[in-house]
């Protein structure tokens, strides 16, 4: 099994997490790691500061949890950092590990994979908008955390990616699917129809490779809460009347919040004009995720040694 080594540069970065933690009041340290690691030398270095982890898989976790870690698997082997560090908010404050208005500051590595080398604070009422434990339980109630997850991955993948250079703006609505039909009408073709279900699963790599060269077509995607996508280029015929909404967001984010509205259904939604993606639930945006066009590592913590002031110099007498 692999082992990540707790290098130099892994305890000056970790060091430096645990002072920022301890300097900002945050709620816990979260460590995204590649491979297992000695946890009690972690745990030790924390100090008082609460000790996250998450890794791709159970078996880089191994151990962790018996030193008293709290520890997230997110199988996402293939997504870019800032979905996994998003990823493991959203199950910390899932399982009340963090609270939703909660501070945390994140070590990962950013640039160089396998090798720890940045630092972020974040501000989870920031960058989770108002979700909380009690609304995740029920988007997990409603479509299971699976499917979810592999909606938002492909949405924000068609926001960041677009197609041949154009930004893609799509919707998809998942879960509720009777409902959501019955308001719902086709645009014109339906380039899903007369596959078998097995051949329109979401958990299937070259299904979802398809859905993105759909997605430039008009309309919506409507995926099943087992993750089949039902229909595609479908026009969300909802009345938006009893609908509030930011001023800015166009039509796409209406039929998305109106469904959700009258639906028990969650509307995923991709803005064509900068890969925006919102999760719309009961009518309301529910998270933001904004499009991460190259690796990075969110707000970058940088810390310099003070500089040694200069001994004055001799006064004349």
């Amino acid at each position: 099994m692999k082992f990540q080594k707790f290098t130099e540069q892994f305890a000056t970065l970790f060091d430096a997490a645990v002072r920022l933690a301890t300097a900002t009041d945050a709620d816990a340290l979260l460590v995204l790691i590649e491979a297992s690691c000695n946890w009690e030398i972690l745990k030790k270095r924390a100090g008082a500061e609460k000790l996250l982890i998450a890794a791709d898989t159970r078996e880089q976790l191994e151990g962790a949890s018996e030193v008293g870690v709290s520890t997230v698997a997110l199988n996402m082997p293939t997504s870019p950092v800032y979905e996994k560090l998003t990823q493991a908010l959203i199950e910390c404050v899932a399982d009340d590990i963090l609270p939703a208005g909660g501070k945390v500051v994140a070590v990962y590595s950013g640039f160089d994979p396998g090798r720890i080398d940045s630092i972020s604070y974040l501000r989870l009422d920031e960058h989770l908008g108002r979700l909380t434990a009690r609304d995740l339980r029920q988007l997990e109630t409603r479509v299971p955390l699976e499917t979810l997850r592999l909606v938002v991955d492909l949405a924000v993948d068609i926001g960041r990616e677009g197609r041949e250079g154009k930004p893609v703006g799509t919707m998809f609505v998942v879960g509720d699917t009777r409902k959501v039909l019955a308001e719902s009408a086709p645009s014109g073709f339906d380039p899903l129809k007369g596959y078998s279900r097995k051949e329109r699963q979401l958990s299937d790599a070259r299904v979802r490779e398809g859905i993105k060269e759909i997605a430039q077509l008009d309309g919506a995607f409507i995926v099943a809460a087992d993750g089949t996508v039902e229909r595609a280029c479908q026009i969300v015929d909802t009345s938006a009347a009893s609908v509030t909404l930011t001023k800015g967001l166009g039509a796409r984010h209406w039929a998305g919040a109106a469904i959700t509205k009258k639906t028990k259904a969650i509307a995923v939604v991709v803005s064509e004009s900068n890969g925006t993606v919102r999760i719309f639930q009961n009518g309301e945006v529910v998270l933001r995720i904004e499009p991460m066009r190259r690796a990075m590592k969110w707000t970058d913590f940088e810390y310099e040694s003070p500089a040694l002031e200069s001994a004055p110099k001799d006064a004349s007498p």
